[in-house]
């Protein structure tokens, strides 16, 4: 972090705790993340890696702590700030949560009509535009997500994260449901999109492909805090035996072999 200074931080988590009831997820959390990087979020299955994501975006309530967004306290602001900090924030949740009723035109079309009020003619080639941005054929515009494969819902999804121009991407295990081929063609979309966009991205995900490839930084949740954080190096060097298994295992070992 003694690389970055003040200004490079457009998320300041600290001494976050989040619960539910008497059950504690989070607990005394600090993370920061940076402008321009993609990190990645990893941690066992119900550590509460979606949780944070979901907490840093105020859909849970934090017990205490602060995360700043954009230099501002989130769930602190009044309204009018909050708004403005909306449109700069994207979300791709898990599974894409398309509108079902709604056709990937208009799910696109969702954050303009919550924020603006902008001509239909100019809000369609608006959405056209996203749709080219994330590689859909705009052929997929008039049809309903039923009729999407899965690569083509966590596009349109996507589509629909980066409606407004966002400088911060959330991404909510983007490449689960994927196979090999379409996931590796999406964590490519991604760093092509972070480098023509200026994004920043947060990745909550357990794919050690993406994790391995594409993300500048990597973040491991255990123990209901952030255990270790840093380039993949430090991963393979941090003396933990979930973090040792996880980035030495057979697996791990095998996407190196392949990569080399």
């Amino acid at each position: 972090m003694s690389d970055h200074s003040n200004s490079d931080v457009l998320i300041r988590i600290r001494d976050l705790s989040v619960g539910f009831g008497s059950h504690v997820v989070l607990e005394n959390l600090d993370l920061d993340i940076f402008r321009g990087e993609i990190l990645g979020f990893v941690g066992a299955s119900g550590a509460g890696k979606s949780v944070l994501l979901r907490s840093i975006l105020d859909l849970n309530k934090r017990q205490h702590g602060t995360i700043e967004i954009l230099g501002v306290s989130y769930s602190d602001a009044d309204p009018k700030i909050r708004q403005v900090i909306d449109q700069e924030l994207g979300v791709l949740f898990q599974h894409g949560a398309l509108f079902s009723s709604l056709t990937v035109l208009e799910n696109i079309q969702m954050p303009m009509r919550e924020y603006f009020k902008l001509d239909v003619r100019l809000m369609n080639e608006l959405a056209l535009l996203k749709l080219d941005l994330v590689g859909l054929s705009r052929e997929a515009a008039i049809k309903y997500p039923s009729e999407l494969s899965g690569g083509m819902i966590k596009r349109a999804a996507l589509a629909r994260a980066l409606s407004l121009d966002p400088q911060i991407l959330f991404l909510d295990e983007p490449t689960s449901g994927l196979d090999p081929i379409g996931a590796s063609e999406f964590d490519e979309l991604i760093v092509k999109l972070r480098d023509s966009l200026g994004l920043t991205v947060f990745m909550v995900t357990h794919d050690l492909d993406s994790l391995f490839s594409v993300c500048d930084r990597i973040a491991v949740l255990g123990e209901k805090r952030v255990l270790v954080e840093g380039p993949l190096e430090t991963m393979l060097e941090f003396d933990d035996a979930w973090v040792h298994a996880y980035f030495r295992g057979k697996r791990a070992r095998s996407i190196v072999v392949n990569a080399g």
